[in-house]
């Protein structure tokens, strides 16, 4: 198991990276919460990482902080809740509020997040409410006011898009979420931010 990678930041284009460690590149991929804080490329990096392993892959996961990464170990030990839906609510929702509504049941918030029914959202509801009483408040991640690296508003909104459309997002849906953006002289993972929060609402 891999639990940790330190090496430097060649690519990012969410929710993949490509980390440079000792001369071996290793694509990992990022929920958003991860994204807002990654530093410039061609700068270090560390990540706590979850390593999935299928028949048909190995799939290198990286998250910012270990509470990240261990609720989104939380969220795949749940039936039918794969790693890529696990990386979807962890972009779409902060760890403070997906426990909030974990806690108070709320079906309809955890609903607006891409590839979670009521199904689904019902199950996380029952099966996650008791194991997160003991993790008490989980400090929300601030955002990163940094600047992505060398990018015109143009391709930032096509990178913006097709990220959300990775996360699992159609892509009429992710073109709508962006529009209602001021995309002028923001990153693509500012417009993200923002697209993503404007779904919660």
């Amino acid at each position: 198991m891999i639990g940790r990678i330190r090496g430097i930041l060649l690519e990012k284009q969410a929710p993949q990276l490509l980390i440079d460690v000792n001369g071996i590149g290793y694509d990992v991929s990022a929920p958003m919460s991860t994204f807002y804080n990654l530093p410039e490329l061609d700068e270090t990096i560390t990540l706590h990482t979850h390593l999935v392993v299928r028949e048909d892959a190995h799939t290198l996961y990286g998250f910012g902080t270990e509470n990240e990464r261990a609720m989104f170990r939380a969220l795949i030990k749940i039936n039918g809740v794969g790693a890529k839906l696990a990386l979807t609510i962890l972009s779409g929702i902060s760890a403070e509020d997906f426990i909030v509504c974990i806690m108070d049941g709320n079906i309809a918030g955890l609903t607006r997040l891409p590839g979670v029914g009521k199904k689904t959202a019902e199950r996380l509801i029952v099966e996650m409410k008791d194991k997160l009483k003991d993790w008490g408040t989980v400090a929300q991640d601030s955002a990163s006011d940094k600047p992505a690296a060398v990018l015109q508003p143009a391709d930032a909104v096509a990178d913006a898009v097709s990220a959300l459309i990775a996360l699992g997002y159609k892509p009429p849906e992710a073109s709508k979420m962006v529009r209602v953006v001021d995309a002028k002289d923001l990153s693509s993972e500012e417009i993200i931010r923002q697209a993503l929060q404007a779904v919660a609402k």
